[in-house]
């Protein structure tokens, strides 16, 4: 059982499917490494779409939203303009998820999706903090422990980038 053309051309698994003759080689668990393979980066694509379609319809209901607060004359409110820059942020945010969906189905280097995926991470603590109000909490010591704990989280992500940016360069430098 060591030549996989002989079963081929017998008609057993591989053989001529539908009119066309495939080869299947390797063994079973190959097999079904391949199939799930593309399984998964069938469903990589369609989560992929999902959000291209959600970012399209962000940026209409966007769109929208601004064209109602000039019709109304709530564009020079504060908070709606906040509201706006919310909404802003987290279609950014969808834009750097599609990327790294993307860049997985691409399979490019692994450095690139570490730098979408900390970039994602600031966009949306950047947006937390814009939409931060002191008011949504119970207690003002509860907002202070929620300011420090956004305030922890964006200064290690930006220390991520930082030594993404750095040492992630000598790295490459290194290899080419």
């Amino acid at each position: 059982m060591s030549d996989d053309s002989s079963a081929s051309e017998t008609g057993s698994p591989g053989g001529a499917v539908g009119g066309t003759l495939s080869t299947w080689s390797g063994t079973l668990g190959d097999r079904v490494a391949d199939v799930t393979r593309r399984f998964v980066h069938a469903v990589e694509l369609a989560a992929a779409s999902v959000f291209a379609l959600l970012f399209a319809i962000g940026v209409v209901d966007l769109g929208l939203q601004i064209v109602d607060a000039i019709r109304s004359g709530s564009i020079t409110d504060p908070l709606v303009v906040i509201g706006f820059i919310d909404t802003g942020l987290l279609l950014l945010i969808i834009v750097e998820v599609y990327q790294t969906v993307v860049a997985y189905t691409e399979e490019n280097d692994t450095r690139r999706i570490v730098r979408l995926v900390i970039y994602t991470g600031v966009i949306a603590m950047v947006r937390k903090a814009i939409i931060f109000r002191t008011g949504e909490y119970a207690s003002t010591e509860d907002a202070l422990l929620a300011a420090l704990a956004y305030t922890v989280i964006i200064i290690g992500l930006v220390a991520l980038l930082f030594v993404e940016r750095v040492y992630g360069r000598d790295i490459t430098d290194a290899d080419g």
